[in-house]
């Protein structure tokens, strides 16, 4: 383990063992402080947190860990597949060797997916939920005509990349960067940097990716539920939970999807009225709490992810009106 000192406190890097390799991730702060584990999004990694996490309340102990396939994390095994359900099992792991039997859980777009999923189904080990630009499952809304298709696609996809013997794409540090920056333009040159530092491997004549090529579009790897699950899965929750979500994020980036905002006012109006919603600050003893918020600032803090997050949400907690007692105390 590597520990080192920065301006946001103590870092530490870590790596886990799982069957087929290791599990990396970075800590901050004292062992003695609650653990809260930091969940990136699609084809992020774990340096997501980095402009965050000194923005929050530092009495706590941050892992953000990076998703196998991810960042510094070992690929899946070959033949075995990225389905959620795999990355849900990879916190249990997680939990399990950094021996938390309860602890908070912050996911970032698809982070936010597979953390809402293991924290229905595991509801006892789940004390806080903070979801940021991200929903506790991935709906159906205008997908049941998709499904078959996506579940065919990532099957085949599979099967074109282990049948390839095409060797690693090395690029220059800059021509990287640009590439990354020209496919992701809501990214700043700064959060695309901090990015590739985790997400790319020097050779001899320039970076390679990471990532696992098997991993493709989000949706070939996501378990879309109905309505009817969502409401019955969020009734096992005993987490506290916090919704944040960018005025200016998925929606402001992705424009085709502006007129369809159905499916995430269908998760505020379930998680509403399932979960006791309240303030900042309320106590109530065996209560799940539910707060959303709304950002439009921007201001320096999470690095946007690839699935369309945009950078207003950065810096978030700090910056709609919530003092770092606040979030510690939802």
């Amino acid at each position: 383990m590597k520990v080192w000192l920065c301006l946001s406190g103590l870092i530490s890097e870590l790596r886990l063992a799982v069957p087929w390799g290791h599990i990396a991730a970075k800590a901050w702060g004292s062992l003695k402080g609650s653990p809260v584990l930091c969940l990136h999004g699609w084809l992020d990694n774990a340096n997501s947190f980095d402009r965050l996490i000194p923005l929050l309340p530092q009495d706590l102990y941050y892992v953000a860990l990076d998703f196998g396939g991810h960042g510094l994390s070992s690929h899946y095994s070959p033949g075995v597949p990225y389905y959620h359900q795999n990355f849900v099992n990879e916190i249990r792991r997680v939990s399990a060797a950094l021996k938390w039997n309860r602890f908070s859980i912050m996911g970032h777009s698809f982070g936010g997916f597979v953390a809402g999923m293991f924290s229905c189904t595991f509801p006892e080990m789940v004390d806080k939920l903070i979801l940021l630009e991200s929903s506790p499952f991935v709906l159906d809304f205008h997908e049941v005509e998709n499904l078959l298709t996506y579940k065919r696609r990532a099957i085949e996809h599979t099967l074109q990349v282990e049948a390839s013997q095409k060797p690693l794409h090395v690029v220059s540090p800059e021509e990287m960067l640009q590439g990354f920056l020209k496919n992701n333009s809501h990214v700043s040159e700064k959060c695309g940097e901090l990015l590739l530092q985790r997400g790319t491997t020097k050779v001899a004549t320039g970076l390679v990716l990471n990532r696992d090529r098997r991993i493709t579009l989000p949706e070939l790897s996501c378990d879309f539920i109905s309505r009817e699950l969502f409401a019955h899965f969020i009734r096992k929750l005993q987490a506290h939970v916090l919704l944040i979500k960018a005025v200016h994020g998925y929606y402001d980036v992705r424009r085709e999807n502006d007129a369809d905002k159905e499916p995430f006012s269908f998760v505020i109006g379930m998680l509403k009225s399932t979960l006791k919603e309240v303030r900042c600050g309320a106590q109530a003893a065996g209560v799940c709490y539910f707060t959303h918020f709304f950002c439009t600032g921007k201001t320096p803090g999470l690095t946007p992810g690839r699935t369309g997050d945009h950078q207003e949400l950065s810096g978030i907690t700090l910056h709609c009106g919530q003092s770092p007692e606040a979030w510690a105390q939802i």
